[in-house]
């Protein structure tokens, strides 16, 4: 049986989804619904069965599992990068991780690969080289970035890292993410305003060597994101921490010129004032450094952003799109 917690979020559902196309329905769900649509992307999945995230640490601790469990992929966190609640972040993104990560110590068979942070890096003073030597030196901005990098830390500091895989996620983007709010992408959030009105909002940008829409981030799409993350499922011997990325640093202006190009509309680009909040903790570049994924094995290219761009605005127009309900 595979676990995915966070099964019905935005990664992990597309996670579940490439499983089913493989033939696997052994798949225990485990996340927390609320009076969200994110129950929209259960639909049409298949899994065995579907347990809140607050039973369900309870259930593995106890045994209620027994020997049936062969892999968690636990994605399940609270990724608001805004999150000013810094003792929920501890007991939610690393307490709940550690627990699952004892239960699996006792239990090394299992196959644990769980979701770490491109936010871990922080402003990038220190590289985005996912090699551990580096760990100890990384700063997050923000509480959610630390969260993650705790558990990265513990698990380094342990030894467990020779067999667990933790994945750095840049920027994902694509199908099942229009439950997010404000931590949706800026494609998910900018498309109705291009369909309708043709134009989009970018932040100006605070620093001058990088012009208004300049900033670089490292655009990843789900489905490429999903590949590679099955690589660590179907390569059990390869554990550390990987940087799961294209590689390639775009601008937000090239991301805004594919949306437009997408739509069939001419580029209206709009530079707003980014809120004083934002300004000492927004990162003007990231880019994945993939050298020790490729050296692990994983081959897969990605899609070009002109070209997941293009494939998610078909699917944001698609009539599927639930983003405006």
């Amino acid at each position: 049986m595979i676990v995915v917690t966070g099964g019905a979020g935005f990664i992990g559902s597309a996670v579940i989804e490439s499983l089913n196309k493989r033939g696997i329905t052994d798949i225990l769900i485990v996340d927390r619904l609320g009076t969200s649509e994110k129950w929209h992307n259960l639909v049409t999945l298949q899994y065995l069965d579907f347990i809140h995230k607050d039973n369900f640490l309870g259930l593995l601790e106890s045994e209620a599992f027994g020997s049936s469990i062969d892999v968690i992929f636990h994605l399940g966190a609270c990724s608001s990068t805004t999150e000013h609640n810094a003792d929920y972040l501890i007991e939610n993104n690393f307490h709940y991780t550690l627990r699952i990560g004892k239960w699996w110590h006792k239990h090394s068979r299992v196959r644990f690969i769980y979701a770490s942070s491109a936010a871990t890096y922080g402003n990038g003073e220190n590289g985005y080289s996912d090699d551990l030597q580096t760990i100890n030196k990384l700063h997050p901005l923000n509480m959610y970035g630390y969260s993650k990098h705790l558990f990265d830390l513990y698990a380094h500091r342990e030894g467990w890292l020779e067999k667990i895989v933790g994945l750095k996620f840049f920027n994902v983007f694509g199908p099942n993410e229009y439950h997010k709010g404000d931590m949706r992408s800026v494609i998910s959030k900018a498309y109705p305003g291009v369909r309708d009105n043709g134009v989009m909002s970018l932040f100006k940008s605070y620093r001058s060597d990088y012009q208004d829409g300049g900033q670089l981030r490292d655009f990843i799409y789900v489905k490429d994101a999903v590949e590679m993350t099955l690589f660590f499922m179907d390569n059990q011997r390869v554990g550390g921490i990987y940087n799961i990325g294209t590689g390639k640093a775009r601008s937000w202006n090239d991301l805004a010129k594919a949306i437009f190009a997408a739509a069939g509309k001419q580029p209206r680009i709009e530079y707003i004032p980014m809120p004083s909040n934002l300004q000492e903790k927004y990162q003007y570049f990231t880019e994945a450094n993939l050298e020790r994924l490729r050296a692990a094995g994983c081959k897969h290219k990605c899609m070009s952003l002109e070209d997941a761009v293009k494939d998610y605005v078909r699917y944001l127009s698609s009539g599927k799109y639930l983003g405006e309900l």
